[in-house]
């Protein structure tokens, strides 16, 4: 038998790989075990997503199909790994249930099929659902969930919040049955503990793997921009979905202020519901010629790599993956002090300035400061070297399979 056979069999689940922190991360991870010699599968809810193309070698990809959402809501009852009293107003009794529900019945199916040693699940609802399909599946799997997001923030912010406001009880009795509860910064493993009531001491933290020799190839490559050609203005980039989470509101305005005292251009990469309200904004503030949002981009790194300043401009984060890409590129950045990560990433504001959340002035005076005295590009990259993806593989090669 080949050494790639022998090693055991490793799945990520997600809700799909539309373009964003957590998907980017699966992929590199699932990448890296590939590499290693395991067999990988990559689960989603839905095809189509922006980095489906960008699927490694060796990775599998399965594609899960739904049930009615009464059936699912049944078999996270019959499951029996949790109190019904918790599972009333998070899963049992909404109106609309999360989506990602309808697939504990496929992704059942798909570990009686397959078989993986370990599932990787990824954000709260699909942790549930992971534990959910071990348990009707009848198989030995072990569960690994991962929360990438400050969880109280969530709670507080994301839409639905009448079933969220009632998922930590709920979490507390689901994750007890986890192989592992690893959680991407210690900023969230706090948030996670605090917020739930589990134990800090069952909270594993484990950075992202981020930093590769490949991510600084592809930013070798100058942009097709004229804002990029020599001799232009400074260019400023932000980068995430056009959610209202990423607060790029506040970046527009904080660069409007800026842009009255200094010449410079801003570049938003993504998309996402936000789009036209952001858009009617740079018109308000008259700003149509220095701002553009061209959407989501194959290859942001070559933008980072060519900026003049990258800013991250979040109510809330778990570890945001752009802000290490972009010291990876060795830019310069300012970001807000948000929970959480970016104050354990620019280690308490010594390798970007960190501002108040919401603060158009504050954000703005930054960045005003960064472009004058920029750091070394140097320093940015070395520091970048903190979440590589040989250390963080190395950790979840421990978590999985124990060495």
């Amino acid at each position: 038998m080949n050494e790639v056979m022998e090693k055991p069999r490793i799945a990520f689940f997600v809700p799909s790989l539309t373009g964003g922190g957590v998907e980017r991360v699966t992929l590199t991870l699932a990448g890296a075990f590939a590499a290693a010699g395991y067999p990988v599968d990559i689960v989603v809810t839905r095809a189509g997503g922006d980095y489906e193309k960008e699927i490694p070698a060796g990775v599998t990809l399965h594609v899960l199909q739904p049930t009615g959402i009464l059936r699912s809501r049944w078999l996270a009852w019959q499951a029996g790994t949790v109190p019904v009293a918790a599972l009333l107003r998070p899963v049992l009794l909404p109106i609309r249930s999360s989506r990602i529900l309808r697939h504990i019945a496929g992704l059942a199916a798909y570990l009686q099929k397959n078989r993986p040693a370990v599932l990787v699940s990824g954000m709260s609802y699909p942790n549930l659902v992971a534990l959910w399909a071990r348990q009707r599946a009848g198989v030995p799997v072990r569960v690994v969930v991962v929360e990438h997001n400050t969880l109280s923030q969530t709670i507080r912010r994301v839409r639905f919040r009448w079933r969220w406001r009632y998922l930590p009880p709920l979490l507390r009795c689901a994750y007890r049955r986890a192989d592992a509860i690893v959680a991407v910064s210690h900023g969230v493993a706090d948030d996670v503990a605090a917020t739930t009531g589990l134990p800090r001491s069952d909270i594993r933290t484990i950075y992202n793997p981020v930093v590769s020799p490949e991510l600084a190839r592809a930013g070798d490559a100058r942009p097709e921009d004229g804002w990029f050609a020599p001799g232009m203005p400074p260019v400023l980039i932000g980068i995430g979905r056009l959610t209202s989470a990423k607060r790029f509101d506040v970046l527009i305005r904080a660069f409007a202020i800026m842009r009255a005292q200094h010449e410079a251009h801003l570049l938003i990469l993504g998309e996402g519901r936000e789009r036209k309200r952001l858009e009617a904004l740079v018109c308000q503030l008259g700003m149509q010629e220095d701002i553009r949002m061209p959407g989501f981009v194959d290859n942001p790194y070559r933008y980072m790599s060519h900026a003049d300043l990258f800013v991250l401009s979040s109510d809330y984060e778990g570890l945001p993956t752009v802000l290490i890409e972009a010291l990876a590129c060795g830019c310069p950045v300012v970001s807000t002090d948000c929970p959480s990560g970016p104050r354990e990433i620019l280690d308490a504001g010594a390798f970007g300035e960190l501002v108040p959340c919401g603060d158009d002035e504050q954000l703005a005076a930054a960045m005003a400061r960064t472009l004058t005295a920029p750091p070394g590009r140097a320093r940015q990259r070395a520091r970048a070297q903190v979440f590589s993806i040989e250390a963080s593989m190395q950790h979840y090669r421990e978590v999985c399979f124990g060495g």
